[in-house]
């Protein structure tokens, strides 16, 4: 009888594909012009450089997943506008205390290394990085043999900024009779996801051969962080709003002091088209607000004064519109009216 040796790759690790890979993203992350840049990727922790130039450096982390959208991007075997997903979910997070994203990790579990599948995942990390204006530093790839099923696989980010203590935009700036503007949002982002694939499932829709929601469906997540830390560093915000899982309501009442209300008139919200399509499929108002962005990717709180100064940072694909106002109430949010569906 002859023995045979147990190893590692043949339980399902395969930790020579797991080295190419740090390879290939050792490769991509090539350092800025101009810039120093530890070599961090292949270590056991990443160094870098705090920024020059902020007086009362306080620091701001975060950390989000895509959710199951990547079960989209396994239907569609398409990847490449996952990472950017990845980055958005937590740096548009950081934006909304005024803090500037400079380093971004990334965590991948998966049941087995397919080299070109996350070749194509990291490729949109970095394009993510490069959006936001910050370095890719490391991360970590699991592969868990047992714990995914074949072709499975969630991706986690993790985001770190920094602001000055001066910058840092909390509550106390907001005052009764500042605007709400929204900032239109580039499609459904990365939440509601479990929902959209009920719906599919259950109407028995084959996105293949939907050229609209093949498109839709991928749309990676608007990065508002040129345009929001621009807005900072000019004193043109009080506050701020990343429309996220929760909708506008629960989202907005997180930056609203006590006394005060989010007076939100839902008539004026413009909604996409997806959104539209996704109404018919007989989901309540209810359910559209609380799930979804509706359309509305991020919120601003200025001065009135400020107003036509701020439009000028966007383009006008992204360009905020007036949707309500502060006002006094116990209430910390009102919505008024309902959405326009038509």
């Amino acid at each position: 009888m002859i023995n045979k040796s147990f190893t590692y790759k043949k339980s399902g690790v395969n930790i020579e594909a797991a080295d190419k890979f740090v390879n290939f993203i050792s490769k991509i992350s090539s350092k800025k012009k101009g810039e120093k840049k530890f070599n961090n990727i292949g270590g056991f922790g990443s160094i870098s450089d705090i920024p020059k130039g902020i007086n009362k450096p306080k620091i701001v982390a975060c950390t989000d997943g895509v959710g199951t959208k990547v079960e989209i991007a396994n239907l569609l075997n398409k990847y490449d506008t996952l990472g950017i997903d990845l980055v958005a979910m937590s740096v548009n997070d950081l934006i909304v205390q005024g803090a500037k994203p400079i380093l971004f990790l990334d965590y991948i579990s998966l049941n087995k290394i397919i080299l070109s599948k996350l070749k194509s995942i990291i490729k949109g990390i970095k394009k993510g990085c490069e959006i936001a204006n910050c370095e890719l530093v490391g991360g970590e790839t699991a592969e868990m043999p047992g714990t995914y099923e074949k072709g499975k696989f969630d991706i986690a980010g993790f985001a770190v900024g920094i602001v000055d203590q001066e910058k840092i935009l909390d509550k106390k700036k907001i005052k009764n009779g500042n605007l709400i503007l929204a900032i239109p949002s580039s499609g459904i982002h990365s939440n509601g996801y479990s929902l959209v694939r009920h719906i599919l499932d259950k109407k028995k829709i084959n996105i293949k051969k939907s050229k609209f929601l093949k498109v839709e469906l991928l749309k990676p997540t608007k990065i508002y962080v040129d345009e929001v830390l621009k807005l900072n560093k000019k004193n043109l915000i009080n506050g701020c709003a990343n429309i996220t899982g929760g909708g506008l309501s629960d989202n907005i009442k997180r930056i609203i002091p006590d006394g005060l209300c989010a007076n939100i008139d839902l008539n004026k919200v413009k909604t996409l088209k997806i959104f539209k399509w996704l109404k018919k499929n007989n989901i309540s108002d209810k359910e559209m607000l609380k799930t979804f962005n509706c359309g509305v990717g991020f919120c601003l709180i200025v001065d009135q004064k400020k107003l036509n100064k701020v439009n000028r940072f966007f383009s006008r694909e992204f360009e905020p519109y007036v949707i309500g106002k502060i006002t006094r109430d116990k209430r910390k949010v009102k919505l008024n009216a309902q959405i326009n569906w038509d």
